[in-house]
């Protein structure tokens, strides 16, 4: 029987590709990735049929290829016209310009909240006649649940941008969308000087201790602007040379408080004054609470880009939720994992074996097939939003951020460039890339490769694929 089998796969091969070329595709990849490291599938785009696997049912850890998963179970459930909101409430009587009572602010994990959002929240004060709050600052984060730190998160990759902490109260700065951020920017002034510094959007609540120091140009820069583990302190230290800067995205320790603390900065730089009692606290909205404002965020569809294309971990952790809250009224981890596995599942896609830790790819307990994936990428063709999925991946080579992406500096010479539409991964001693690529002969395959145990990943995927679509 086994025999019997064999034959019809060998015959299978050989009607998709030549028996030359079918060798030459084995060799490229045993060679260039290795055997026992590397799983990689390659499937016919408009069959779905596997024309060569490598490892394909091997359990491998995908890093940032779980948000296929998640970015096209986004668009599934919760809809490419889906927006999250923020909501803008108060109670109590206004008397003479002044609020004698609370203003409360309900979110949904919005992560592109920011600072001229808050302008117009001062401005649904101002339209009520409100220029005082003697209340307190009330945050409802209470569509989410859980840890706000998601699995995967080491101690020291904390204070770092693609570890942050999400809520349902976020913000970020600028049209990257790394939520639960605020952006410091260190300039070097005279040699011997502390360096400059500002940052976007305010101090948030956190607090900066500058031990850095001005140093002559050409020296080594050794700055770092980091968060002390598990506070609100920012540390400037080390040596930046004359005429240069540093940028860092330093994350929130308490992502609802330190947004609320931002907002209430900007409330009183527009003329929004607090009492010196008010307070920010987090709590359910009362019923009797009045409802003055809704911000709007822009639609998934226009998010994902910066999600999939920047590989964006704090998105990831905020539509898993989204979707464990939508499908499930439990806006936590586990439930928004479980309605991942459904969608996979609805797809046919044996997910009995696989391990999802949560929903970027960041954890090391994720676990997943090349043959699983590259289903997921052959069934998602058939979905609606598919273009929607398709054109938010990373183009290989296109130096435009939101084109290229996590690809734009690789695979660029003119005889690869643009023939890589695909996701990248990268976790400590792990490399991913999924997607779809156009071999030589103009036809487009589904591709999945999962390394691991290599210290030079991306120097060999890339030298891989580059051989093998000359073979394709």
């Amino acid at each position: 029987m086994k025999k019997i089998v064999s034959l019809i796969v060998l015959i299978t091969l050989c009607m998709a590709f030549p028996l030359q070329s079918f060798a030459s595709i084995d060799e490229v990849i045993t060679q260039g990735l290795g055997n026992n490291q590397a799983a990689v599938t390659i499937r016919d785009m408009q069959t779905g049929a596997i024309i060569y696997e490598h490892n394909g049912e091997k359990l491998m850890r995908p890093a940032s290829n779980m948000k296929l998963l998640t970015g096209a179970a986004a668009l599934a459930v919760l809809g490419g016209d889906y927006r999250f909101t923020t909501d803008v409430y108060i109670d109590g009587v206004i008397i003479n310009k002044e609020l004698n009572g609370n203003l409360y602010i309900k979110g949904t994990g919005d992560p592109t909240l920011n600072n001229d959002d808050f302008l117009a929240f001062a401005n649904a004060l101002k339209n009520q006649g409100i220029q005082k709050v003697n209340g307190d600052i009330v945050g409802d984060d209470t569509y989410f649940s859980g840890n706000t730190l998601p699995p995967g998160v080491d101690k020291i990759d904390e204070t770092y941008y693609f570890g942050a902490r999400t809520s349902a109260i976020t913000m970020s700065q600028n049209q990257d969308f790394d939520a639960s951020t605020v952006i410091i920017t260190a300039t070097a002034g005279k040699v011997g000087v502390k360096p400059s510094y500002e940052i976007i959007p305010n101090l948030s609540g956190m607090t900066i201790t500058n031990q850095a120091k001005t140093v002559a140009k050409g020296q080594k820069n050794t700055m770092k602007i980091e968060r002390s583990y598990n506070t609100n302190r920012i540390i400037i230290s080390g040596d930046l040379p004359q005429g240069s800067s540093k940028k860092e995205w330093v994350t929130l320790q308490q992502p609802t408080k330190n947004t609320l603390q931002a907002m209430q900065l900007t409330l009183q730089r527009a003329g929004i004054q607090f009492s010196k009692n008010s307070e920010i606290i987090t709590a359910p909205i009362p019923a009797d609470a009045k409802f003055i404002h809704m911000k709007k965020s822009r639609a998934l569809s226009a998010i994902l880009p910066a999600f999939m294309k920047l590989s964006n971990n704090s998105i990831a952790d905020i539509l898993v939720k989204s979707m464990g809250q939508q499908q499930k009224a439990k806006g936590n981890l586990a439930a928004g994992l479980r309605v991942m596995e459904e969608y996979g599942e609805s797809l046919n896609i044996p997910m009995d074996a696989w391990i999802l830790a949560d929903s970027s790819g960041l954890s090391d307990r994720n676990r997943l097939t090349a043959n699983g994936l590259s289903s997921l990428l052959y069934e998602v063709q058939q979905k609606s939003y598919f273009q929607t999925f398709y054109q938010s991946l990373p183009v290989a080579g296109y130096d435009e951020r939101l084109v290229g992406g996590t690809l734009r500096k690789r695979f660029t010479t003119s005889d690869v460039k643009g023939k890589i539409t695909a996701k990248t991964g990268y976790i400590t001693n792990v490399y991913t890339l999924a997607g779809y690529v156009t071999g030589d002969s103009g036809k487009t395959y589904i591709f999945t490769v999962l390394l691991e145990s290599k210290t030079n990943g991306i120097m060999l995927i890339d030298r891989t694929m580059t051989a093998l679509i000359k073979d394709l």
